[in-house]
């Protein structure tokens, strides 16, 4: 295992270049009661784009996360954020039939995103051509983290103990997980394990590499562990993953969702600088193996007097 610190100076990752956005893009979602709506942002410019599927934390909507999702479309990728069921935006209610299953819709958002790529170009003026299918990512904070998960391999215990179903997806290269669940069963908070089974996540087969990011003052409501409990999608998968862990950060991570959101209980905005650069270097490198920008944003993070976090990698 390697690790280095992080320094909370900037590494040079290129200027930023202008960013075209649009929304709602509208994708068909038979059996999903209504239709799926999504943001697309995208650089002006360039060709052969990566794409990042980000999933937003619950109650969210694609209208959040812009600290995130517009730095990564002015470095280069193309981000698509789709709205999941449980949004504030579409108030579901707590009776509707869909309710018990909106974790299983989640990931299936998620999938329809990347089953209608030509929709998402088309729909963005400019965009078309330019996406390049076969260096896809997915990202995802909180209840999103999970979601992206699966995705990456994965899978929610059944009831019976064994491990659920294999929801994994071959298009999928990378991932970046933050603040993501940790284990179920004994390890959560007697109302979440009556009210929230699919919190049960079982990571021996989240094979596709991944970026955890977590909070070491992360304190879940949920769980009865403390803030390592948020690392168990790096400490409980196979090998292929790094951790990102943060110094003083909370579940909002310094404020990722959003500028001035009252859920940020811990807002500092050089964390959020710093997530974003790691991030970003992360996803290059693991979607490109010519990009060595992950190898020397480590590298250039080995020395601090005044770390914002550590990197740990298998």
């Amino acid at each position: 295992m390697s690790r280095s610190v992080i320094a909370p100076a900037h590494a040079a990752q290129g200027a930023p270049i202008p960013v075209l956005s649009a929304r709602p893009v509208v994708l068909p979602a038979p059996g999903r009661g209504e239709d799926l709506q999504v943001r697309v942002s995208a650089p002006a410019a360039g060709r052969d784009l990566p794409i990042i599927v980000f999933s937003h934390g619950f109650g969210w909507s694609m209208d959040g996360y812009d600290p995130l999702a517009g730095f990564w479309a002015a470095h280069g990728f193309a981000v698509v954020q789709p709205t999941h069921l449980d949004s504030r935006t579409l108030n579901l209610p707590p009776d509707d039939p869909r309710t018990p299953l909106i974790w299983r819709f989640r990931v299936e958002d998620l999938k329809r995103v990347l089953d209608h790529l030509d929709l998402v170009e088309a729909a963005v003026p400019g965009l078309s051509g330019r996406l390049d299918r076969s260096r896809v990512a997915v990202a995802g904070h909180s209840w999103g983290a999970q979601t992206a998960s699966m995705l990456l391999g994965a899978r929610i215990v059944d009831p019976e103990g064994g491990p659920g179903q294999d929801l994994s997806d071959p298009r999928v290269k990378a991932g970046v997980l933050l603040a993501a669940p940790g284990r179920g069963g004994a390890d959560l908070t007697p109302f979440a394990a009556e009210h929230m089974p699919f919190m049960n996540p079982d990571f021996s087969h989240m094979t596709t590499p991944a970026l955890v990011v977590a909070g070491d003052r992360d304190q879940s409501h949920l769980s009865v562990r403390g803030p390592d409990w948020f690392t168990d999608p790096y400490t409980l998968s196979p090998g292929g993953k790094s951790l990102l862990t943060l110094f003083g950060a909370e579940h909002g991570l310094g404020g990722i969702v959003g500028r001035d959101v009252t859920e940020t209980t811990d807002e500092n905005p050089e964390r959020v600088a710093l997530i974003q650069r790691l991030t970003t270097a992360y996803l290059r490198s693991a979607l490109d193996p010519e990009d060595s920008g992950w190898t020397a944003a480590r590298a250039a993070l080995l020395e601090s007097a005044d770390p914002l976090g550590r990197v740990d990698s298998d």
